[in-house]
This record gives structure tokens, sequence and C-alpha cells, in this order.
């Protein structure tokens, strides 16, 4: 994967990105499936996002028979640390589940952390 300057993403293709990481490659069919069923996304919309990810060169695509598969161009770890640069940026202050991940899964967050979160959350 190619280090580069990325272009900042909107709410809606942190989502779609997040979809493409967690099922490794997907077409635009699979993503559309993956959402939600409360998001009442159009299959074009889904293609629109991925497009638009790929020009921003976090997604690439190859063509399996008659789909295009795309598949990350940047591991996650690295667009989330790059946010967390900016913390807290409009795209962490409005979707923070990435950076919590990554923190979980790094090992930076322990019992007492998640106990604070928990009281923060119960409060709002």
């Amino acid at each position: 994967m190619v280090r580069r300057h990325l272009k900042a993403m909107s709410p809606a293709e942190t989502e779609i990105l997040r979809l493409v990481w967690q099922l490794g490659k997907a077409t635009v069919q699979q993503i559309h499936e993956a959402l939600p069923g409360s998001r009442k996304v159009a299959y074009k919309t889904v293609q629109t996002l991925l497009r638009r990810l790929e020009e921003k060169g976090y997604l690439t695509h190859k063509i399996e028979g008659k789909a295009h598969v795309f598949c990350p161009a940047v591991k996650r770890e690295a667009v989330v640390k790059r946010n967390r640069a900016g913390f807290p940026g409009p795209a962490l202050r409005r979707r923070p589940r990435p950076l919590m991940q990554f923190l979980a899964e790094e090992g930076h967050i322990d019992a007492e952390d998640i106990e604070r979160l928990k009281k923060l959350i119960d409060k709002s």
C-alpha cells in the first residue's frame, strides 16, 4: 500500500471505506447489502461513494467478470493515525468509532478507560 497525501473524507465516504476494510474487498452490491437496514442508501450512491474514494486514493479496483471489485489502497491504521493527528477533527467529532476501535485494538485503552467512557455516555 502506497503512502500518499489523501484528501479528507465525508462521513458517508468514511462509512463506506470502513465496510471495505471489514470485508477486505467488495463489489458495489456487497457494500450496498452490508449497510445497516436503517440506512436507506441507493445503489448508485454507493457506487458514487466508492468512485470518489478511489479518486481520493483510498481504494483501488479490479474487474472480475462484470463486477468492479474494490480493495483498500491504504491501511485503516494509517487513516486513523492521520485523523488523530488533527484530533478532534470534524470527521472524528461526528464518527469517533474508528479512533476508539484503533485505540482498543492497539492496547491503548484499559478497563478503567472503558468505565470512564461508559459514564460519559450515560451522562449524555
